[in-house]
């Protein structure tokens, strides 16, 4: 169990949906709920820099808590307020937030001989101590959560991580990281491995701190072909779901459900499902249908998957869209966790969330949507 004394859990659905139990309704959250779209956030944020925000858990706390807050009721779960290049920072590299530009490397890796991947190779990275802050955010997050909603905790995966680095920050083309992976395959190898090792021990002190849930976003993996999927992605992603549990089990503590995000890589949904996760996460070039199809008799929980531009369209497409997820997967009685297919976009109209959020409500508690297994 979890070292801290928190309040029981008042709602537990997405738990049970993740771990493959009947639900009286689908349960959903949002990517980036805790984010720029709200007018609270920026009231809270203040001048602070992003990174500031991340390593101060009292804001980051404070951020996490908002849409719970605004949505009341509506959302299923609570993802903690921080972001997934933190492993790069405590590797050791500068990262900054470069307003309406994203995140910028201003050292990113250059070749393997460039003096910093060797560096980066042979540090020891104690993630307990470089990102404590996270732990605070998340055991402080919990107290005031008072039992409200789980608390999910989170990383990059190691491919995106790895894009990052190499790349120095966001790009369309990814030709820093194709020289890599076609230039220096074992180099690259080496490197993705190293991560995956440290993405293991700073998801399991998560759950020490109090994480419930937690999700591995591996935003770039569409970037890869099958072939390379299989050999620079998929091996990383296995090792963090076969080494996690046996790490909370090394340190005392239950198993978590896992949830793994390769956004854009639809070629690999089968591949995938025989990895050791218990959800998907499904960006919105998925269909629904055809993805429980792929799944048949595998215990997997689906979890997405709306294009998040519907939140800019009238209410009519909303339900719409949220009608073909519920009748794609099977009802919302078993094995999905409703959510966007990526994160929610700068400057949607909160009200229309609220709007997505009660649609799905309603019409996964009625009657009629049925209390169907997931065999497809």
């Amino acid at each position: 169990m979890c070292e801290h004394s928190f309040e029981p859990l008042k709602n537990d659905l997405i738990l049970r949906t993740a771990w493959g139990h009947h639900v009286e309704r689908a349960p959903v959250w949002i990517m980036r709920q805790a984010g720029r779209y709200l007018p609270e956030y920026h009231e809270a944020k203040g001048g602070r820099d992003f990174f500031e925000c991340c390593r101060n858990p009292e804001i980051a706390s404070t951020l996490t808590l908002q849409p719970i807050e605004r949505y009341e009721g509506l959302l299923d779960a609570s993802i903690i307020f921080s972001d997934i290049l933190v492993i790069p920072q405590a590797m050791g590299m500068t990262v900054e937030m470069v307003d309406k530009k994203g995140p910028h490397f201003p050292n990113p890796l250059k070749n393997p001989d460039d003096g910093q991947y060797a560096e980066l190779m042979k540090r020891d990275v104690d993630v307990g101590t470089e990102l404590d802050y996270v732990y605070k955010a998340i055991t402080l997050t919990r107290k005031k959560l008072a039992g409200r909603v789980p608390l999910i905790g989170f990383c990059g995966a190691p491919w995106t991580l790895f894009c990052y680095m190499v790349e120095g920050g966001g790009t369309k083309l990814f030709i820093e990281t194709k020289k890599w992976i076609f230039r220096y395959p074992g180099a690259t190898k080496a490197m993705l491995q190293k991560i995956a090792a440290l993405c293991v021990e700073y998801l399991a002190l998560q759950v020490k701190a109090g994480a419930q849930m937690v999700q591995i976003f591996d935003s770039w993996a569409g970037e890869l072909s099958p072939s390379s999927f299989k050999t620079f992605c998929e091996p990383y992603l296995a090792h963090i779901a076969d080494n996690l549990p046996r790490r909370l089990k090394d340190l005392g503590l239950d198993p978590v459900p896992m949830i793994v995000f390769p956004k854009g890589a639809w070629y690999s949904i089968d591949s995938v499902c025989n990895l050791a996760y218990d959800v998907i996460g499904l960006d919105w070039t998925h269909d629904p249908a055809e993805a429980v199809k792929t799944r048949g008799k595998r215990p997997i929980t689906f979890q997405g998957n709306a294009d998040p531009g519907v939140l800019y369209g009238s209410h009519e497409s909303i339900t719409e869209v949220v009608e073909e997820m519920v009748k794609g997967f099977g009802g919302g009685k078993k094995g999905w966790i409703a959510n966007l297919g990526h994160g929610i976009t700068p400057m949607v109209n909160p009200e229309d969330l609220k709007f997505y959020l009660q649609e799905i409500h309603r019409l996964t508690s009625m009657e009629n949507s049925g209390n169907q297994d997931r065999e497809g």
